[in-house]
């Protein structure tokens, strides 16, 4: 079964799920969410750029998957690129270091024991170089995460809305606007998850209506409300960079 935990890296988890059993494919997509993994998948190594969309992931059923999901804007320091560059993408490492420096780390986690716990220490080396977390971003996060508007988390930091848009496109992939909308998706499935109707969690997460909330689903995910309150597969996880279940918890129909 899926499982995951808190990392010793602040802000971020590491999750792992075996093989399902028959296999097949994996039948939910990953929902945008403001967060980048790296990723063991199958025993490939790979990082999980931001989404704007719901991304479907093949073939990742069968085998082994584990990942390290970075909190929002955290992982571009990490990992020596800007976010913007991975947006909406999977890429190999070797796209983004040196190709025997992936190779030594393959090998690491192709040895491990434990390949999740191998992977979080990979993830604590990369910390350890980049320096802590940008303070400035963390405000962005939670101002937006807690419902702020642009404009009023822009003022909140000292930034103008230029200043902020260039910051963001760099540490989140995309402008503040699109993470506000993620965020508040986020929240409102949070809600629902939780057994909160939905015209309750449209409204308490920030939508104008459940229309509104509706539509927001649709934009971001590509299914309605009722797909993602659908009966989830047991061995699938409610979030996670490889492939992201339906939540549960609520009889309304949208």
């Amino acid at each position: 079964m899926y499982a995951e935990r808190p990392s010793r890296l602040d802000g971020a988890v590491v999750w792992t799920r075996p093989p399902v059993a028959g296999g097949g494919s994996d039948p939910y997509p990953v929902l945008p969410d403001g967060c980048m993994d790296l990723l063991w998948i199958g025993g490939r190594l790979l990082v999980a750029g931001p989404d704007t969309r719901a991304y479907v992931p093949e073939g990742t059923a069968g085998v082994y998957c584990a990942g390290v999901r970075f909190p929002p804007g955290t992982a571009p320091a990490l990992l020596g690129v800007p976010a913007h560059e991975l947006r909406d993408r999977r890429v190999e490492p070797v796209d983004l270091w040196p190709a025997a420096r992936v190779r030594r780390l393959t090998a690491r986690l192709a040895a491990a024991r434990d390949p999740a716990g191998a992977l979080e220490a990979v993830a604590l080396e990369l910390a350890a170089g980049a320096g802590p977390p940008d303070p400035l971003l963390r405000a962005v996060v939670g101002g937006l995460a807690a419902g702020r508007t642009v404009a009023e988390t822009a003022g909140a930091v000292g930034l103008g809305a230029r200043q902020l848009h260039r910051r963001s496109l760099d540490a989140f992939g995309y402008g503040p606007k699109t993470l506000a909308r993620i965020l508040r998706l986020q929240r409102a499935l949070a809600l629902v998850r939780s057994g909160v109707p939905y015209a309750d969690a449209a409204l308490r997460a920030g939508c104008a209506d459940q229309a509104h909330l509706a539509r927001e689903t649709r934009a971001l995910t590509g299914l309605t409300l009722r797909a993602l309150t659908a009966p989830v597969r047991p061995g699938y996880p409610a979030s996670a960079k490889s492939e992201t279940s339906p939540p549960s918890g609520s009889s309304t129909t949208a």
